[in-house]
């Protein structure tokens, strides 16, 4: 039985384990067994690891130094298949990236200062660069105060996160096929990538309000299968792997706000509604919002003395990000140079994980 030191870290709507790069092998199939055997997985239950039997409870974030001067460490993120032998180093997640700066001021790899302290992050996955403000007062990393994040019980000290250049995680564009909309089976679509791929319809074309509950979503066979198919066919147009298995382009349906916020989202993961959003495709939404011709154009509703401004209606209440609109004079246009968003994270458990020798 081998121990490896870890932390359970909450960040943002999920949680998920934290490991040091030092203590995983270097071998990538050798920490992928590791990762797989830690997180009990492939099982429905991952009842002899820790996640916990869903794809938002069974995330993994590697830790280290970074060696490049415009970063003061990076990160790789792992989606471990709950039911699968598969350890998904494709996406990201934004949810999980607000416990980073944290973990790294707990484990030595940035001093702190007081009242705050930047740590600047570079995201393996992507790529990209993070910045997160922390709130140190003295010194000291707080994790209690006002901050109230939707879908997180009770009240905790605010992250922020900016997200530096964040168009073209992976294929390069904002805009992956070149145009605001394709059509999938006669259906519109807009497939962006920005902080990561993503492909969004509209709820009224397939025959829903966008303002339905997790558990209706859920429960609609039919509707999730339509909505994997046309995920694998934005995939494709996009040119990314359209197998399965694979976690990228995520999908979410989008339709006009109802309850005072700019847009109403639906964001999957894949094969389940989020019962909140991911802050990856909060930061991909805001994006389409301030892209001409895209179907979130055609939804959104700005706030004329905020424009940045992005307020998501999901399941559980509402998710806040802002996008720094810069004007080009090359093309006349704005662009989106960053993006940022608050959100907050704690420890929840640390020591040892026993993983069973292979």
């Amino acid at each position: 039985m081998n121990r490896i030191p870890c932390v359970l870290m909450r960040g943002g709507s999920s949680k998920g384990l934290f490991f040091m790069a030092r203590d995983l092998p270097e071998d990538t199939e050798a920490r992928d067994r590791l990762l797989l055997a830690a997180m009990g997985s492939p099982d429905v239950r991952q009842i002899d690891g820790m996640g916990g039997g869903n794809d938002l409870a069974s995330k993994v974030v590697i830790v280290a130094p970074s060696n490049r001067p415009d970063a003061d460490v990076e990160y790789l993120f792992a989606q471990v298949s709950v039911a699968r032998d598969l350890v998904d180093v494709l996406p990201n997640s934004g949810n999980m990236l607000a416990a980073v700066a944290p973990f790294a001021l707990e484990n030595g790899l940035v001093k702190a200062g007081s009242p705050t302290t930047r740590v600047r992050i570079l995201n393996v996955n992507s790529g990209k660069r993070v910045e997160a403000i922390v709130q140190t007062p003295g010194g000291r990393i707080a994790y209690n105060g006002r901050f109230t994040l939707d879908g997180v019980p009770g009240a905790s000290a605010p992250i922020a996160l900016e997200f530096l250049d964040p168009a073209g995680t992976k294929t390069g564009r904002l805009l992956p096929t070149g145009r605001p909309q394709d059509h999938v089976d006669g259906i519109p679509v807009t497939c962006i990538d920005f902080a990561i791929p993503m492909v969004f319809v509209k709820a009224a074309s397939l025959g829903k309000t966008g303002h339905e509950g997790k558990q209706a979503l859920d429960d609609d066979a039919d509707f999730l299968r339509r909505l994997e198919e046309i995920r694998l066919a934005g995939a494709r147009l996009m040119g990314l792997d359209a197998s399965p298995d694979r976690g990228i382009p995520k999908i979410a349906m989008i339709a006009a706000p109802r309850h005072g916020g700019s847009i109403a989202s639906r964001y999957f993961v894949p094969a389940s509604c989020h019962p909140v959003h991911a802050a990856t495709g909060a930061l991909a939404l805001a994006a389409a919002c301030h892209t001409p011709d895209t179907l979130a154009e055609e939804l959104v509703e700005l706030d004329e003395n905020a424009p940045d401004r992005i307020v998501i209606e999901h399941p559980s209440g509402t998710m806040e990000c802002r996008v720094r609109l810069d004007f080009d004079p090359r093309t006349g246009m704005l662009t989106i140079s960053a993006a940022s968003l608050v959100t907050s994270a704690r420890p929840l458990l640390s020591g040892e994980v026993f993983v069973r020798s292979t």
